[in-house]
């Protein structure tokens, strides 16, 4: 059997090349392909079911993107020695790529859809990421399902001074500005990224770079659909609608939920309220015999709230809370609310609250990543949760979802920025918001309840870092917009624009944007960054009324720390026989060792809960390590006795002969009687034998002569 197989060369501005292929494997699959750059493969399927579930009003899709361990020759570590659920980068994977596709699916598309994305074949130097939304839409391009792209994804780099699309994982590892970046041909449509401290005119710069390069992408893939053949997508009717009845809503409610929304309630339960009554009333007005379908009223009536909300907003410029469109929530913080934790912080603002502590731990304390691409350990984590309470809801606790997932890794990548290098922070630190009240960008209140709790537990950040929320509502016919500052969850929902953006006084340090509007433009969005800048700074500004600087020492219940650079040739000493030496300082100190060999010495980190056992752990390694000289004079202790003299151990792991000339001034014909062994004897050290290194003791050294006893 022989396979057609159909390649689309894409041509990136440094002139290495992204092949598509098609038509060779997953061929049952409604659409298939292959993406690859240099050794790097994706494999992207996607299937769509021609019907839709019945009342199902929204599109199902899944987004699944999986490295098989295979691709890069290595074997699952664990006991099962598999592939099993998602990890975190992987389900954070999946997530750009679904936020870049879910809105160019037609609305009223609602058949269950899956996206797979498998690496098959991994390359150490470019990173499948940035390649993945590029083959699902690829997927999606040699369908006929339909979907309104085509879409892809870059990213773009700031290294050196240059932007760069796609680079490799050596060059990224110098970047200022590290954003990934999907758009059609038309527009932006998702941005998430990380930066250090730059200004909203550089990020807009990469921003736009990139735009330019996907729209190359886009036009390859056009070409491939009529290459083979899928220009044409498939019919679907998944809808049924009564245009008499969506219009007999609209007139009985548009004006009461315009003055629902314009009343201005700070409270999201009386909003709630308000909007459900005016439904209540316009379906008890059918009267009990109506034969009008609930669900498609209730359909008709979301569709009145958003048009009432948005107009509202655009005409009055006001907020369903009364705000001014760049007013930010009343704000109030408090530190060191948990005492018995090494840092803590609440951080409250309007109707959403983090409550968020920092553990400092120890190396052991590193997580271990095992992945098909990457193997190694991280010592800042940083955890999301999001508890039904926070909504008012009731719901079942199954762990952290993909949402949780990608709110706690924007948090992370808006904090690390600021933290100590790893040589100057010996601490494995791990942050953990728990979000107690919800309304409205709590992945921000995170950044700063984080923050906050930071500079509590005295960790030395470079600055506090503040994130806010920013929202968009736009009119096409009218030209109208307005840009919202430190959104409420309803104008997130309603609005075209959710862009989150953390950063110090000095600039950003972690961006996420999602777009639901065609064609936005750049001078929108500049307005957007220049608000967004205008809002964190004054957040920054309620915050440092809490804390302004980090605080001077940790907490006393935190384990203090000591490093230590020993010679390479000391590191056995200090471990001892299968360990028995370090074992043994950390039992009679407390303390905890940890002992890695780097650039030729052997770095030991010491972490203890108190002074007095770190102390005494520095001490027992020091005289380990501490180099014998001759002249110097020792406590040792006696560890065997010959007939010629005894073997003293005057430091930790070495000893010496004290000969039996050198035990007294007076002739000793026999070692019986003079020692004991365990005994405690003082001596100098007198000679080291240049061939053996042998160490001579004395005792006699340091007694006085018997001639000068005599005399006195």
């Amino acid at each position: 059997m022989s396979y057609n197989a159909i390649n689309k060369t894409i041509l990136l501005p440094d002139g290495r090349e992204i092949i598509i292929e098609t038509g060779k494997l997953a061929k049952q699959a409604d659409g298939s392909v292959v993406v690859k750059m240099g050794n790097t493969m994706l494999l992207a399927a996607v299937v769509s079911n021609k019907e839709a579930r019945e009342g199902v009003d929204f599109l199902p899709l899944s987004v699944d993107y999986q490295e098989k361990f295979a691709s890069s020759g290595k074997i699952p570590g664990g006991f099962l020695k598999r592939e099993a659920r998602l990890s975190d980068y992987e389900v954070l994977v999946s997530r750009l790529v679904d936020r870049v596709l879910r809105p160019l699916f037609p609305d009223d598309y609602h058949a269950e859809t899956q996206m797979t994305i498998h690496l098959i074949s991994a390359d150490t130097e470019i990173m499948p990421d940035a390649l993945a939304a590029l083959a699902a839409s690829a997927a999606l391009a040699v369908s006929d399902i339909p979907f309104n792209g085509p879409i892809s994804e870059v990213r773009v780099a700031r290294i050196d001074g240059q932007l760069v699309i796609n680079p490799t994982v050596t060059d990224l590892q110098r970047a200022d500005i590290d954003l990934m970046v999907g758009a059609s041909i038309d527009s932006v449509v998702m941005v998430e990224g990380e930066m250090n401290e730059v200004s909203e005119a550089e990020m807009l710069e990469a921003i736009s770079y990139a735009h330019e390069a996907i729209k190359s992408h886009c036009q390859a893939q056009l070409e491939l659909m009529e290459m083979v053949g899928k220009t044409v997508k498939r019919e679907y009717s998944h809808e049924t609608h009564d245009n008499d009845l969506r219009q007999k809503v609209y007139d009985a409610t548009y004006a009461k939920a315009y003055e629902v929304a314009k009343r201005g309630s700070d409270v999201k339960s009386d909003r709630k309220a308000g909007f459900g009554a005016v439904l209540d009333e316009f379906i008890a007005s059918l009267g009990e015999d109506h034969e009008y379908d609930l669900g498609l009223i209730k359909t008709y009536y979301h569709d009145v709230e958003k048009d009432a909300v948005r107009n509202m907003i655009l005409n009055d410029r006001v907020r369903l809370d009364g705000r001014a469109l760049d007013q930010i929530r009343p704000i109030w913080s408090e530190i060191n609310y948990l005492p018995a934790t090494h840092g803590s912080a609440v951080f409250t603002r309007g109707e959403t609250q983090s409550l968020t502590t920092v553990t400092l731990g120890t190396k052991l304390d590193e997580q271990l990543i095992d992945s098909a691409m990457v193997s190694g350990t991280n010592k800042f984590l940083l955890h999301y949760n999001f508890p039904a309470f926070s909504t008012g809801e009731v719901k079942p606790n199954r762990g952290p979802g993909r949402r949780e997932i990608g709110h706690g890794n924007l948090a992370l990548r808006a904090l690390k920025k600021v933290l100590p290098p790893d040589t100057e922070n010996p601490y494995t630190i791990r942050i953990v918001s728990d979000i107690l009240e919800s309304n409205g960008s709590s992945s921000m209140a995170t950044v700063c309840a984080g923050s906050l709790a930071l500079m509590d537990a005295g960790v030395p950040v470079r600055g506090a870092v503040s994130g806010i929320a920013m929202g968009l509502i736009t009119d096409e016919k009218t030209g109208k917009f307005a840009v919202l500052s430190d959104i409420l969850g309803d104008e997130d929902h309603l609005g075209d624009m959710d862009f989150k953006v953390a950063g110090t006084r000095n600039g950003i340090t972690a961006c996420q944007m999602d777009i639901k509007v065609q064609g936005l433009s750049y001078d929108v969005l500049s307005q957007a960054l220049a608000q967004a800048n205008a809002g964190r700074l004054h957040i920054l500004n309620e915050m440092s009324k809490t804390i302004a600087e980090p605080n001077v020492d940790y907490k006393p219940h935190t384990p203090r720390s000591f490093n230590m650079v020993i010679d390479k040739e000391f590191i056995g000493a200090v471990i001892g026989p299968g360990g028995k030496v370090i074992q043994q300082i950390q039992k009679d100190t407390g303390a905890t060792i940890i002992i890695e060999e780097k650039n030729e010495k052997g770095h030991v980190n010491i972490f203890a809960s108190n002074q007095d056992a770190m102390n005494s752990a520095i001490s027992k390694i020091k005289g380990i390590v501490a180099q014998p000289e001759i002249g110097e004079v020792y406590i040792g202790k006696v560890k065997s006795i010959q007939p010629y003299g005894a073997f003293v151990e005057f430091m930790p792991g070495k000893d010496g002969l004290l000969h039996i000339s050198e035990i007294k001034h007076e002739r000793l014909e026999t070692m019986d009687g003079v020692l004991e062994i365990g005994e405690e004897v003082k001596v100098k050290l007198i000679d080291v034998d240049k061939k053996t290194g042998k160490f001579k003791l004395s005792r006699k050294a340091i007694l006085p002569k018997p001639e000068a006893t005599q005399q006195q």
